[in-house]
């Protein structure tokens, strides 16, 4: 489907839109509208003639979405430049709304303490979108982590988590599972709890001779 269009000698140019498989005119018109690149596309050539009127060749708004499109196919490949520029302007233009509106907000302390709190308000609410802008730029350059468990089941149905068998400390070494019993625990030796009786068993048993009786607290 093609439409016309005017450049800027007056010359017809055409504004093609391609329809898919099986649609007619009205399908494809609806396609395209739900799809957001032309809507931007839309958007984008309104605001660049409000801000700087006619540009040369003058672009309409079906070139504006497919820059979009071809922006937003790199972004979905993996591409995060864009992203990145993004955040970054957008952080330095949410700066200087900051420093402008703080330079207002102390212009009116003294003699409209009302207009300067709403001037200070609007600043803060400036900071804060350009941290947040910061913060989402820092963790996309970040490196992602990701933790991967794998749960080995044994006989019995006993479930072992295997950071259980990678992150161990000392040099005891994790025995073969098919030797293992199926009560968990180490597979070397360990230190036994502090006793009383160095000879003995590591923990105290109860039991045996019954200890000396406590005098009365009592004087009479």
């Amino acid at each position: 489907m093609t439409t016309k269009k005017k450049g800027a000698s007056g010359a017809a140019k055409a504004i093609t839109v391609d329809a898919a498989k099986g649609e007619d005119e009205s399908a494809t018109m609806a396609r395209i509208m739900v799809e957001p690149f032309l809507r931007h596309g839309i958007v984008a050539n309104g605001i660049t003639q409000k801000m700087v009127g006619k540009l040369p060749g003058e672009p309409n708004f079906d070139d504006f979405a497919k820059v979009i499109k071809a922006k937003a196919e790199l972004g979905g490949k993996g591409h995060m430049t864009l992203a990145g520029d993004l955040l970054t302007a957008q952080a330095l233009s949410l700066d200087a709304l900051f420093t402008e509106l703080t330079r207002r907000a102390t212009l009116n302390f003294g003699d409209y303490p009302q207009a300067a709190e709403r001037y200070a308000r609007l600043a803060f609410k400036a900071q804060g979108n350009c941290r947040a802008s910061l913060e989402a730029l820092a963790r996309l350059h970040q490196p992602r982590e990701q933790t991967v468990r794998h749960v080995h089941v044994n006989e019995g149905g006993q479930a072992v988590i295997a950071d259980q068998f990678h992150h161990h400390g000392g040099s005891e070494k994790n025995g073969e599972f098919v030797k293992q019993s199926h009560a968990t625990g180490t597979t070397g030796p360990s230190a036994t709890l502090p006793s009383p009786d160095a000879c003995g068993n590591g923990v105290p048993i109860p039991g045996g001779e019954r200890q000396t009786a406590m005098q009365d607290a009592r004087r009479n």
